[in-house]
């Protein structure tokens, strides 16, 4: 404990054990220093009230640091004495009090004493004991290194060990202390390092608890020495032994002082496992050693040590180390041949591939290939060693066999030959039952465990010599053609092995079990090895998730469907087994989306129950066990119409067009005299007329069409058959009919009609002759039949448009005034059988026709009713002369 700690504990004791005068209480045993206790044993402190004291034992407390120790504890030895006994822990190091008091007396002061407690343990005895002098330069060095075990139990108290040295035959001796809790190792300086001396050597150790002694340990100088490594040390080539190596060093020390005996390790430059030389050929004093039974064309590593040639226990340290190499030697095993068989469609293309040999004892330069196919002529080729890649390749019919060896050669000799046998297609030999691959995740990388089943059954005379494993990394894209391929063999007994080949993650390969036959064909006496059928699997030695997603295409787009298609992903961006395919679609910009699940192996799919005319938005998420990723959005609209909908339209509205295209035309053909009524009405022909024939110098003919029509012509201004007041009014109303007639524009004509003038066609072709306008005809009808005297009403008009142009009476009026004496005079005819002098008298301006109202027996015909007038057109080219 340091200074300051001893300095407070001794003014709190002076304080407690002296303290005012009024203490009155004294702690035994008493000490003026540290009372040091052993953990685990019991210890017992008395407590003394002094004379004069006016407390009783009852008023005494024990108290250890600030903890108030338990009343079980105490033992009340008087009136004036109290005892505690506590067993004692290595956390009680501390401040012991006794305290005197009583609440009933605060007039007297508290008694206080104490005493201050220290505990830990007694020493152990040092064990395995041991020294040694090291070498510097030439010599050995005075100070003598000492090191023991001091056991694992802290003392908790500070201990002295005290190493001590002594020379029997000089009786000289040397100490060395250290103070410490728990020490190690001590140095000794024995001024000069006696050689060839007996030295005793011993460790004692001491505390406030006893005292401990070490066994002796008495030995001569040359034990206790660690001499340097080996000087020199050299690795030399022996050009004429393939198989050895010679190793020189030189002494670290003189013989004199110490004689040393050697020890040497090698191994391979590409091993780490040492090789070490038996010590009985090593255990001499000397400068050189031959290894020997190494490999040819290797290089080693060489480390050496020395060591006291007797009575010695240490050890020099490894040299540094050294290397060498053996010289060649002709290749001690074949090459390690291997096919790879790719069947097309009329042809097998076979890919020979091939390891350096195991032992090659040299660098290979070249390799002799030699073929024959159906046991006929053989194909020699030298292949030089140092291509990228061992490979040949070669054509083999199905029908054919051929037999392949291959040796390597260096620059000392061949090596044994390789042989391989490939059958014809259909002599293969049995494969093996079934087999199955799985990864196992250890650190710190992946590896590939195939397993099997042993072939079922194969000939009795086929021996089963070992299985192959082979491993083909499939292409990734269709400009690879360079294959990357690799193999092992394991033994016939083992059904399951981890592939150690470097395989790459997230690339697929195709993982194949061949089981080898042996057998010897009975008319060569030739031991073949046959492949027998593979099993092949495809693997992933670690999946990822892929680097891409698919891209959908939309092929075809219906009213409620679509038709999705999507490319496979290339194998070099899909890093594992697709688990399924997942389409998510929704109405644009609606954020629905939905989803269909697929499997791997389906690249096309048909949406059902979409809307019809409407936008969708479709993308395709590709799945591993590893993670997903999801392709580009595609975005389409379906139809409106599905298919046939169009077709359907077209061809109903096609049929409708012509069901009422035929009902109109049978309409048309049942209504054709209607239709032919309405549309062109039909107008007397003024040809089949009697004035059409008329002429002043012609009679008209007598086959006239007959009518039962009487025609009664009366003139209106006739006196005779008119009352007083008629004949008064008479003038004025003729005058007003003339008037009206020549205003109309009909000249003297008989129809009292007002004209409708329209532009007539001119026809070219004729300049001498012109259409008249279109005039309405207006005729006055007279209420009187046959018989009866015309009433004193008013005359009807009626009234007919027709585009015939007038008569050249009715144009030229003037020409009719000759002859107008004569068309008073009343006449009755039947039908239409009118005189000429009649006509010209009709066409005179004074005179009125009448047209009697036909019988109800007469028909309808041609000819307008009879109760309607006459309608009377020429044609324009009759002209009366």
């Amino acid at each position: 404990m340091d200074t300051s700690h001893h300095l407070l504990l001794l003014l709190m004791f002076l304080h407690y054990a002296i303290g005012s005068n009024s203490s009155c209480v004294k702690i035994l045993p008493d000490s003026s220093s540290d009372i040091v206790l052993e953990v685990g044993k019991n210890f017992t402190a008395t407590c003394h009230l002094l004379e004069g004291s006016v407390y009783t034992s009852d008023d005494i407390e024990w108290r250890l640091e600030n903890i108030s120790i338990a009343k079980q504890f105490y033992r009340k030895i008087n009136e004036t004495a109290v005892s505690v006994t506590v067993n004692v822990s290595s956390d009680m190091s501390g401040l012991l009090r006794c305290r005197a008091a009583k609440k009933s007396l605060s007039y007297a002061p508290q008694c206080i004493y104490g005493i201050f407690l220290r505990t830990g343990y007694p020493p152990l005895k040092p064990k395995n004991l041991s020294c040694l002098a090291v070498q510097e330069g030439k010599d050995i060095s005075s100070y003598l290194n000492c090191s023991w075990d001091p056991g694992s139990r802290s003392p908790l108290l500070d201990t002295n060990y005290t190493l001590t040295v002594n020379l029997l035959a000089s009786d000289l001796t040397y100490k060395a202390e250290c103070n410490q809790h728990l020490a190690r190792y001590c140095v000794v300086n024995l001024e000069t390092f006696q050689i060839h001396m007996l030295y005793r050597v011993w460790v004692e150790v001491k505390n406030a608890l006893g005292s401990e002694r070490s066994d002796e340990l008495q030995k001569y100088s040359a034990y206790f020495v660690k001499p340097n490594p080996p000087l020199n040390v050299r690795v030399l080539t022996e050009v004429n032994i393939s198989t050895s190596l010679m190793v020189t060093w030189k002494h670290p020390v003189y013989k004199t002082v110490l004689k040393l005996s050697y020890a040497i390790r090698y191994r391979k430059v590409t091993s780490d496992v040492w090789v070490e030389v038996p010590e009985r050929f090593t255990k001499a004093y000397m400068e050189s050693f031959r290894l020997q039974s190494l490999e040819p064309y290797t290089q080693y590593v060489v480390q050496m040590r020395c060591i006291g040639e007797s009575h010695s226990s240490h050890w020099s340290n490894w040299s540094a180390s050294i290397t060498g190499h053996t010289t060649e030697a002709k290749p001690a095993s074949a090459p390690d041949l291997w096919r790879i068989i790719q069947p097309t469609s009329n042809n097998r293309n076979v890919t020979l591939v091939w390891k350096a040999p195991v032992n090659t004892n040299g660098k290979i330069l070249e390799y002799y290939l030699t073929i024959s196919q159906d046991y006929g002529m053989l194909e020699s080729h030298t292949i030089r060693a140092d291509k990228p890649r061992l490979m040949y390749s070669m054509e083999l019919p199905p029908g054919k066999m051929a037999s392949i060896e291959l040796a390597a050669a260096n620059s000392v000799g061949v090596s044994p030959k390789a042989t391989l046998f490939i059958p014809r297609s259909d002599q293969e030999l049995p494969g093996v039952g079934n087999m199955s691959w799985s990864v196992r995740d250890e650190k710190p990388e992946p590896e590939l465990l195939v397993e099997w089943t042993a072939v079922p059954s194969r000939p009795a005379d086929l021996h089963l010599f070992y299985y192959l494993l082979e491993w083909v990394k499939i292409p990734q894209n269709v400009h690879q053609t360079e294959l990357q391929a690799g193999w092992q063999r394991v033994s016939c007994n083992v059904t399951n092995t981890t592939l150690n080949g470097d395989l790459e993650k997230f690339k697929r390969y195709n993982i194949s079990v061949y089981p080898i036959y042996k057998y010897q064909v009975r008319h060569t006496l030739q031991t073949h090895f046959q492949a027998g059928r593979p099993v092949t699997r495809p693997a992933y030695i670690q999946q990822g998730t892929p680097e891409k997603g698919p891209t959908v295409t939309v092929t075809k787009s219906k009213k409620n469907s679509a038709a999705l298609t999507w490319e496979e992903i290339p194998l070099d961006r899909q890093q594992g087994f697709f688990t399924n395919y997942t389409i998510f679609y929704e109405i644009r910009n609606t954020k629905q989306w939905k989803s269909v699940t697929v499997s791997p192996n389906v690249h096309s799919y048909v949406l059902t129950d979409l809307a019809s005319e409407t936008d969708y938005v479709v993308n395709i998420m590709a799945s591993t066990v590893a993670g997903s990723v999801k392709g580009m959005d595609c975005t389409f609209k379906t139809m409106k119409y599905g298919d046939g909908e169009v077709e359907v339209i077209v061809v109903v509205v096609c049929l409708s067009f012509l069901f009422l295209t035929v009902f109109i035309i049978m309409l048309c053909l049942r209504k054709r005299e209607v239709i032919k009524k309405l549309l062109w009405p039909q107008v007397p022909d003024p040809s089949d007329s009697s004035i059409a024939h008329w002429s002043p110098d012609f009679p008209i003919k007598a086959n006239v069409p007959k009518e039962d029509v009487s025609v009664v012509e009366v003139d209106m201004f006739d006196g005779k058959s008119m009352s007083e007041e008629d004949k008064a009014v008479l003038p004025l109303k003729k005058d007003k009919y003339l008037s009206e007639e020549h205003s109309s524009g009909i000249g003297g004509s008989s129809c009292m009609s007002s004209p409708r003038h329209s532009v007539s066609d001119i026809d070219s072709g004729d300049s001498g002759q012109t259409t008249a306008s279109t005039v309405q005809y207006s005729s006055v009808m007279a209420g009187a039949h046959k018989g009866q005297t015309p009433s004193h009403q008013p005359p009807v008009f009626a009234r007919s448009e027709s585009t015939q142009p007038l008569l050249d009476c009715e144009e030229h009026p003037d020409h009719l005034s000759e002859s107008g004496g004569q068309s008073r005079s009343s006449y009755f005819r039947r039908g239409r059988e009118l005189e000429l002098g009649v006509l010209g008298q009709e066409c005179d301006g004074a005179s009125l026709t009448f047209c009697p109202v036909q019988e109800e027996t007469s028909p309808v015909a041609e000819d307008p009713p009879a109760s309607a007038l006459c309608y009377m057109q020429q044609q324009s080219g009759y002209r009366p002369q």
